[in-house]
């Protein structure tokens, strides 16, 4: 891959990364509850997902997915109501006064292998992300040179990136702890966050399926 193709690619993905989405949304509300530390596991998850999302659209299944109209409809559907039901648990969670919760908002203490899980079906299951991806990667993959290579670059430098910036967002929310251990606070946090997730789910009710060329 030439270098001005991974620069270029570099400065898409850290637009991709910042860009307030499902995975920002999750790890502020971990790293609020859990400190950045545990919300590492989240993080992991997160990138999992990427990875799943990158290699899906790089060997063509993702195409298959835009293709197919059923197969698009059951990612978008199963993205969508994992979402939302993110969302509603999160708004629903309880607070408990003079104490930061720290289970996450879901009124138990996830394990790293639930916050890892959580992260993972955050990302993977999200069809703006297959879209984009669908979208993107063809600009920046040489036909002539070896696709694994070039996947292995592209998602190097992706989660790399991403990893930095949920770690962003999850010290952001982590250093905002103690300044909204209130129940009031809680509450509105809780609200906040779950009204977002609800949002992002809902939108994905307009996710097109692109036209096949």
């Amino acid at each position: 891959m030439d270098l001005h193709v991974w620069l270029a690619y570099l400065v898409a993905a850290w637009a991709i990364a910042i860009s307030p989405g499902p995975g920002a949304v999750l790890s502020m509300s971990h790293g609020m509850s859990y400190g950045v530390r545990r919300t590492f596991a989240t993080i992991l998850g997160l990138q999992a997902g990427v990875a799943f999302i990158l290699l899906v659209a790089g060997v063509g299944i993702g195409a298959v997915l835009l293709a197919s109209e059923k197969a698009f409809l059951v990612v978008k559907v199963v993205g969508a109501a994992y979402l939302l039901w993110l969302g509603v648990k999160q708004w629903r969670a309880p607070v408990q006064a003079g104490l930061i919760d720290h289970a996450g908002g879901h009124g138990v203490d996830l394990s790293a292998r639930q916050r890892f899980a959580r992260g993972f079906f955050t990302d993977a299951t999200n069809p703006k992300g297959i879209v984009f991806m669908v979208a993107v990667l063809p600009q920046f993959i040489r036909p002539d040179r070896s696709l694994g290579l070039q996947l292995l670059i592209l998602l190097v430098t992706t989660v790399v990136v991403d990893v930095i910036v949920m770690n962003g967002y999850a010290f952001l929310a982590a250093s905002l702890r103690q300044w909204i251990a209130s129940v009031r606070a809680q509450r509105v946090r809780n609200r906040i966050a779950g009204g977002v997730l609800i949002a992002l789910g809902a939108s994905l009710a307009f996710v097109g399926r692109a036209e096949p060329v």
